[in-house]
């Protein structure tokens, strides 16, 4: 068995299954007709029939949820656990599902007292009768959560988070390769597992197909699901009026897992990656990941991160509230995965819905990342064509002057075309122009189409992009790939700060390579110094 040389070696070579799909998913579950203070007061107003809207109506039902828990929990035979303060949930959880035998049920209900979004009645005093009178507001608790643990027969452990105080929003959480782990073994397919994935399977692509499967109707019914069988916070007559629950995405995480053929192939590739990678978490890298317009006004912190976790690392980059994390999990897989905290960062709405869109954007993003690593460490072009770009070319009575390496509009130029190749694959005159000027301390306008039009040439003489036919669009070739790669980290990489070392105003004098550059001087002007002397 071969060792991988290379990012490129190791996806093309060494990866034995690879598995993509939906992983963790933590999502909201409310009443959208009780999220706003006029809402709530037309349900207290006018579904309720209170002459003035007060939440004092609703503390029996609330009363009536809490007596309904406890008594679930007696019924049910299961044990109604405190959560001590710092307690990690999935400890206990996992405790309980050591002992759990059947294929699905209640593993037990958790109490936790945590900070939630409600709504309460202050007094308030008329300005010109004196006369007090109720009035709702949108306020913050410390309330009491009932966290309801479960075992389901298609998605695994999953759990329902209950707030007990009106208007009673919960949450939902699942796990993808739970529910992919449970579809094989329904239909008798042997596996290996991961912590929180799969490590091989006799039928890849029916794993494949079964995470493409995982759809938001198949979320919804499982809510539906636990709904009818865990209490319920709103009386049967509320729910006839249409006072029913929808999921939103709060949080959704889009894994791509691809098991490598023995522990030393990853480690290779983390050691080529967060190398070559430290500068992904720029706002132009993220731009290109994530497929998304960066400007100065964009909120979040644009940065790259490498956490160890004993000989582990990870590499994170973080885009807006959204992140991708790359590790290596249990030295058996590469795992890439993006995870979503708030769909508006892809301008796309919160519903369950519009998860099919989020699915898009996930998986996109990690395969661009995997692009961008894959085409930084292996971009290296031959000799023969490094020369041909330092000199000028004529190709059908056209001539295009030389590419040459350092020239700073050169390196722009560079950096442009790397721009669009992740992002649309195709890019016009003017795309170029409103890139290329601001790398070059210029606005826009101040390039005419003229220099555009020569610089296109000069790219297109040299077989670095090409023209789609019968458009005004242009795609860089893969030999233009490769060269703006090579030309882009060369330059940022070596030969500026070798300069900046070399320097006779070097800012740092005590580096180690200054201070053998001035030792070679020195050396040099005594021997010259002395031959001087003894001709």
């Amino acid at each position: 068995m071969t060792i991988a040389r290379s990012v490129a070696d190791v996806l093309s070579d060494h990866v034995v299954l690879e598995v993509e799909g939906v992983d963790r998913m933590y999502l909201n579950v409310y009443v959208p007709h009780l999220q706003t203070v006029g809402a709530v007061v037309g349900y207290l107003h006018g579904h309720r029939g209170q002459r003035f809207a007060s939440t004092a109506a609703v503390a029996p039902m609330t009363a009536a949820f809490v007596r309904n828990i406890e008594e679930f929990a007696r019924c049910e035979g299961v044990d109604l656990v405190t959560f001590e303060k710092r307690q990690r949930k999935d400890d206990v959880t996992q405790q309980y599902l050591q002992h759990f035998e059947g294929t699905e049920g209640v593993l037990y209900v958790g109490k936790a007292q945590e900070k939630a979004r409600i709504m309460r009645t202050e007094r308030r005093r008329s300005r010109t009768s004196e006369a007090t009178y109720p009035w709702i507001v949108e306020s913050t608790a410390m309330v009491n959560h009932y966290y309801f643990y479960c075992v389901d027969e298609d998605f695994g452990p999953i759990f329902l988070k209950f707030c007990s105080y009106f208007p009673y929003n919960a949450k939902l959480c699942i796990n993808g390769h739970e529910y992919l782990k449970r579809q094989l073994a329904k239909r008798g397919v042997a596996f290996e597992a991961l912590d929180n994935g799969i490590k091989s399977c006799a039928d890849p692509e029916l794993a494949q197909r079964l995470c493409d499967d995982l759809s938001a109707a198949k979320i919804d019914r499982l809510l539906r699901k636990w709904l009818r069988r865990l209490p319920h916070p709103f009386p049967p007559r509320d729910r006839a009026a249409g006072y029913r629950y929808q999921l939103s995405i709060l949080q959704a995480e889009f894994s791509l897992t691809q098991v490598l053929d023995q522990p030393v192939t990853g480690r290779i590739f983390f050691e080529q990656v967060i190398r070559e990678n430290l500068d992904i978490g720029r706002p132009t890298q993220v731009s290109l990941i994530f497929d998304r317009k960066v400007t100065r006004r964009t909120p979040g912190q644009f940065r790259t991160r490498v956490i160890t976790e004993g000989v582990v690392p990870s590499l994170h980059v973080d885009y807006k509230k959204s992140r991708i994390k790359q590790y290596h999990k249990e030295g058996q897989a590469l795992r890439t995965e993006t995870t979503i905290n708030d769909t508006r960062d892809f301008a796309i709405g919160r519903r369950i819905e519009n998860l099919e869109e989020l699915r898009k954007i996930g998986f996109a993003a990690n395969r661009r990342l995997l692009d961008v690593q894959r085409i930084g460490h292996d971009c290296f072009i031959g000799e023969a064509s490094f020369q041909d770009m330092q000199r000028p070319v004529t190709i059908d009575n056209q001539r295009a002057a030389a590419l040459r390496f350092a020239d700073p509009r050169v390196q722009a130029l560079c950096h442009v075309m790397l721009l669009f190749i992740l992002v649309h694959g195709t890019f016009t005159h003017k795309d170029v122009r409103e890139h290329l000027a601001p790398l070059l301390g210029h606005k826009p306008s101040q390039y005419t189409p003229g220099r555009i039009t020569y610089d296109l040439r000069r790219l297109r003489l040299h077989g670095l992009i090409e023209r789609i036919p019968k458009t005004h669009r242009y795609r860089i070739t893969p030999n233009g790939l490769r060269t703006a790669v090579f030309y882009t980290r060369l330059y940022s990489r070596t030969l500026r700060p070798g300069l900046a070392i070399i320097s006779p105003a070097c800012a740092n004098p005590d580096l180690p390579m200054a201070r053998s550059i001035r030792a070679a001087e020195a050396a040099f002007d005594k021997w010259y110094d002395h031959a001087k002397i003894a001709a």
